[in-house]
Formats: structure tokens, C-alpha cells, sequence
């Protein structure tokens, strides 16, 4: 099999990349940036610009299925442009990739694509499930929303199509959880706002082995992206604190001051999605990493040891 993967050479991408690997399968990548284009016999680079819709239509030869990741960073001030960007950058990526399948002979059957759960509403009670209708009135799930959108479309080309939607992504090589351990090194972490939002956390290798287990398998429809158990901001703190050696004593960051300090972007760390795993576990899904600890222990492990 060859799977070709858009978003391959960023965080969650790389890891599902190796994943690949390790399981006998080739992959095929688009990259914006010529210098890492590769040509190797299992991890072939092809160049594509979503944004002038230019895409090199070598990329689908041998492909049977594609994971979809492309998208702008949204950790970045949320300026009009930036929001332009961010939605910009996933539903031309999409639509690229739409329009060469519509117009190529090809023998794609699949489609995976990223989303996020930040489409749920905020909310320290309810437990969220995948097919729940009500979205969040926030950016981030307009963004998801239409993410989503422009991914049902490949079901009009008789693709099947699924749809992740990731929670807060623990790795070692960076993203949130590089943030979080700076406050806690110097002892000064301390929960954010009122600490009882809840974050629906996944180890990275258990996020990979999800899109892995759905290509395998066939799935189609969404799933979420989140370990079993999640915790509370609080919690999340005085955990990785515990892993680390290091202690909380500061009071709460106020809500205010994120606000103040992080404008609209910070519903990202004040909102709340408690968020379950059952659908994905459903279909034979076995979590390796169901504790937090256990998942910070690994993490930060590999980066120290």
C-alpha cells in the first residue's frame, strides 16, 4: 500500500510517517517547500502550493489512500489575517486535492482528514460524543466546522471519508506540551483560569496509531482524537508538576489577564471540552497510553534519557 499524506513533515504528520514505515507502507508526501522534496523508494516528495492551487499530479501514482493534515498554525495571534490563513490554508488544501481526483485517473479509495475538537461547545459538564450537531461559537469550531465540510465533499468522488477529530497533543518533540513544562521547570506553573476546564489529552502515538487503525480498517465517519481519561487544567498541572520533580504553589492565572494577554485565543486553554473515546475503542481500538502519568513518564523520558 501507499498512502499519501499532506502535513507530513509537521508534528503529528512525522509520527505517522514512521508509523507507516514501520508497517510496510510507502508513503507519498506534499510539501510547499522544494528543499524537502525526497525521493526515496517508501517516502516520495511531491510539490504543491494549496493556495494558487498548483500540485504535482504524480503525487497520487500507487495511491490507494490519503491522510489530510495541512493546515496553519493556530497557535499564533488571531489577527484577520491570520484567521484568513488559518481557515484559508485547510479548505484550499482540501479543495486542491478535490479537484485533482475529480479531474485524474487515480485508484485513491480513502480519505482521512484531521479536525479538532475544539468543534464541540465549552462546556465543565457534558461529555461529548461524535455525533452531536451543536457546534462551539468560537474560531477555532468555525474553523473545524468547515474543515470538516470540505472533507465530506470527497464522498461526491465515492471516496470513503473520515474525520479526526484531535485533542490536546502530548509529544516529546514539542507543541502544547513543550509550552506547558516551561512555567513548571522554574516552579512557577500554576492552572489557568478557574482550572476545572476539562482537557481531552492524547499521547502521539496513540493519535498516530488511530489514523493508522482507520486506514486499515476502512473506517469511515468521524472519531476523536483523545486518550480515555481526561483531566482537568488543574490536574493536567499538578500531574506533569509530579513527573517532573517540581511543585505548584502559585495561585490560578486569572482569566482575565489570558484574556487581556491572549485576546480571542484564549478560549484555546480557558474553554472545556470533556470528550470521550468510546466510538474509535468501539471498533477495536486498544489505547496504549490510558494514564497521564503514564504518558508524561514516556515523554519525558525519551527527551531526557
Amino acid at each position: 500500500m501507499r498512502v499519501l499524506i499532506t502535513g507530513a513533515t509537521g508534528l503529528i504528520g512525522s509520527r505517522i510517517t514512521q508509523l507507516c514505515h514501520e508497517k510496510g507502507i510507502h508513503v507519498n508526501y506534499l510539501t510547499t517547500s522544494k528543499d524537502k522534496l525526497e525521493q526515496k523508494e517508501n517516502y516520495k516528495g511531491y510539490y504543491w502550493n494549496p493556495s494558487t492551487g498548483e500540485i504535482d499530479a504524480a503525487c497520487l501514482d500507487g495511491v490507494g489512500a490519503i491522510i489530510n493534515l495541512a493546515g496553519e498554525n493556530v497557535f499564533q495571534p488571531w489577527t484577520q489575517s491570520a484567521r484568513n490563513r488559518i481557515l484559508r490554508s485547510r479548505i484550499n488544501s482540501l479543495n486542491v486535492l478535490h479537484k485533482l481526483l475529480s479531474e485524474q485517473e487515480h485508484e485513491v479509495g480513502q480519505l482521512i482528514s484531521a479536525s479538532a475538537i475544539g468543534i464541540y461547545p465549552s462546556s465543565l459538564r457534558k461529555m461529548h460524543y461524535e455525533d452531536e450537531t451543536e457546534i462551539d461559537d468560537s474560531f477555532l469550531a468555525e474553523v473545524a466546522d468547515k474543515w470538516e465540510k470540505a472533507a465530506d465533499r470527497f464522498t461526491d468522488l465515492n471516496l470513503r471519508v473520515a474525520k479526526v477529530r484531535i485533542g490536546l497533543v502530548l509529544s516529546e518533540k514539542g507543541g502544547a506540551l513543550a509550552q506547558m513544562k516551561r512555567p513548571v521547570k522554574y516552579n512557577v506553573g500554576a492552572p489557568l483560569g478557574s482550572g476545572d476546564q476539562w482537557q481531552s489529552w492524547i499521547h502521539i502515538e496513540d493519535l498516530a496509531r488511530i489514523f493508522l487503525h482507520i486506514l486499515e480498517n476502512g473506517l469511515t465517519g468521524v472519531y476523536n482524537g483523545v486518550a480515555p481519561k481526561p483531566v482537568t487544567n488543574k490536574e493536567l498541572t499538578e500531574r506533569l508538576a509530579g513527573v517532573m520533580g517540581k511543585k505548584t504553589w502559585l495561585p490560578n492565572v486569572p482569566a482575565g489577564i489570558l484574556k487581556v494577554v491572549m485576546g480571542d485565543m484564549s478560549s484555546v486553554v480557558l474553554g472545556s471540552q470533556l470528550v470521550s473515546s468510546k466510538k474509535i475503542e468501539d471498533t477495536g481500538f486498544t489505547f496504549y497510553y490510558v494514564s497521564l502519568t503514564r504518558a508524561l513518564e514516556d515523554l519525558l523520558h525519551k527527551k531526557t534519557g
